[in-house]
Parts: C-alpha cells; sequence; structure tokens
C-alpha cells in the first residue's frame, strides 16, 4: 500500500510538472489575447513588509463588486531581485492589460517587475516605495526624517525590529525582521485601530530580509509607464515626505490620505478608489 501511494503521488507530480511546462511553452508561442477597448484590465495588488495578501481583503472585496479581475500574489520578501523575478513570471500567467498596485516594499518590487512589461498600463503606488536605479528601501527610510522603525539612528539596527537569523538553503545565515509586536500598532498603523486588531495583525505579519532591505533597486518601471501614487500622511513607517518626494519624482497622479502606513486596512474605499481611476485612464 505505501508504494502504491507513492507511485501515485509520483504520477501526479509528473503531470503537473508536464502542465506547467505546455503552459509555459503555450505562453512563449502564443500571442497574449487583447481584450476589446471596454474590457477592464486585472488588478494585481502586491503586499509589502509586517503584512501579508489579507491585507488587501478590503480592496479586493470592492475591486470585484466592480467587477474587476484582482489577485494578490504572495510576495516571497527573501530578496528584491528574486522577489521582483517572481512577480515578473507571475505577471506573464495574465492576459490583456494589468493595473499594478504596490504597498510599502512591495512599491519597490513592482518598480522592477514591471520593467519591460507591455501589459502593464499603469502602476499604482500605496504608502509604497518608488526607488530609483541604485537606491535601496533603507536608503529610501534613511533620506526623510518621520520614520518611527528607530528611535536611535545611530544604532545598528532600527529599535522597532527584532532579528531572526535563520539557515538558507545554501547553509548561509540570513536574517529576517519583523516589527516588535509592542511597536506594531504605532509604527505599521499609526494607532489608528484597536489594540485586538493591532495584535492580531502583528502576530501574522510576515517577514522581509535583511538582504531585500538592502538591496538596490533596478531600471525603474514608473520611467516609462503611467504611475499613481496614494500619500498616507500620518504614515510612521515611511515618512510621508518619502512619498511625496517620490510621487512627484515619477510625475505620478496622486492624491493624500489620512492614515497609516496600512492605509489598505484603514481606508480601503480610497485605495480602491485610486485603483479604478488608474484603470480607467485613457
Amino acid at each position: 500500500m505505501r508504494l502504491h501511494r507513492s507511485g501515485r503521488f509520483a504520477a501526479i507530480v509528473t503531470t503537473v510538472l508536464a502542465i506547467a511546462a505546455g503552459v509555459s511553452t503555450a505562453a512563449s508561442a502564443t500571442p497574449a489575447h487583447h481584450p476589446g477597448h471596454g474590457a477592464k484590465p486585472t488588478v494585481v495588488l502586491v503586499h509589502g513588509a509586517w503584512s501579508d495578501s489579507a491585507g488587501w481583503n478590503g480592496v479586493v472585496k470592492r475591486l470585484q463588486a466592480d467587477g474587476y479581475k484582482t489577485a494578490a500574489p504572495a510576495t516571497p520578501l527573501r530578496g528584491l531581485s528574486s522577489d521582483s523575478a517572481y512577480l515578473a513570471d507571475y505577471l506573464k500567467t495574465i492576459k490583456g492589460p494589468i493595473v499594478l498596485v504596490g504597498h510599502s516594499y512591495g512599491g519597490s518590487v513592482i518598480t522592477d517587475a514591471a520593467t519591460g512589461n507591455s501589459h502593464v498600463k499603469a502602476l499604482v503606488y500605496v504608502a509604497a516605495f518608488a526607488p530609483d536605479k541604485g537606491e535601496s528601501t533603507a536608503d529610501l527610510v534613511a533620506k526623510f526624517p518621520g520614520s518611527h522603525l528607530s528611535d536611535d539612528p545611530n544604532a545598528p539596527l532600527p529599535t522597532a525590529l527584532s532579528p531572526v537569523p535563520f539557515t538558507q538553503a545554501d547553509g548561509s545565515t540570513g536574517t529576517d525582521l519583523y516589527i516588535k509586536p509592542d511597536k506594531y500598532r504605532d509604527v505599521f498603523l499609526s494607532n489608528k485601530v484597536d489594540t485586538t486588531k493591532a495584535a492580531e495583525l502583528a502576530a501574522t505579519q510576515r517577514p522581509i530580509t535583511a538582504q531585500a532591505v538592502g538591496e538596490p533597486s533596478g531600471t525603474p518601471a514608473w520611467k516609462t509607464i503611467p504611475s499613481w501614487y496614494l500619500v498616507a500622511h500620518d504614515d510612521h513607517t515611511l515618512p510621508a515626505a518619502a512619498e511625496r518626494a517620490m510621487a512627484a519624482r515619477a510625475h505620478a497622479h496622486t492624491i493624500e490620505v489620512a492614515g497609516p502606513h496600512a492605509i489598505a486596512v484603514t481606508a480601503p474605499n480610497a485605495v480602491t478608489r485610486l485603483v479604478e481611476q488608474a484603470a480607467t485612464a485613457r
């Protein structure tokens, strides 16, 4: 019986790999379908650090109610180049136009992943990093005062973060960075949600590696793709001044909303409206 089950599992794996190979071949050989003029684009929502795809739930619900196909794939949060490559491959599975939305570090990911993809019609940055070539997430946080990630500028690591070493696949040691639970409500949520909800979000946060935070960005897609930007002017993670500067540099259509770094949690209506503006722009 054990051998029989093992054989069935091997057969299933072989079938899945064959299907994946066929899809890859078909995608490269068959031109993508271009829907009619009135067709809605697919909205792809990319989360950043210290959150997960569930942070988009309020936005997904509203977009789907308005007839938009949506996807919120998980961001690996392992390294900017690898995270961007992962997203770039994911985008190749989507037919037709795409509106690509990034929150926080997810903005850095979409900035690199969309470069060279003619199906991405708009970039939407939601309290997000929009780096230029050679800039890192760490560079942009440090460029403007106001972040609550650290109360000691001379500390080797932002004082609100907790490092967790781990063994990587090649045997070397990496470091995951979490926001300390007692700092999460202030840093990520600007104390805009109750303590119970904040504790839930802190417990389920996904960490980002120190490598990803420090890795420089590549050629930015916002130089060739129209962009929109939501500035969260009560942001305690990425200062609003930094957000305004990046939005201006990208010549983004910009709005400001009262709220924390996790603005999609507290103001999903405002985020949805901005995404739909980008989706319907000509």
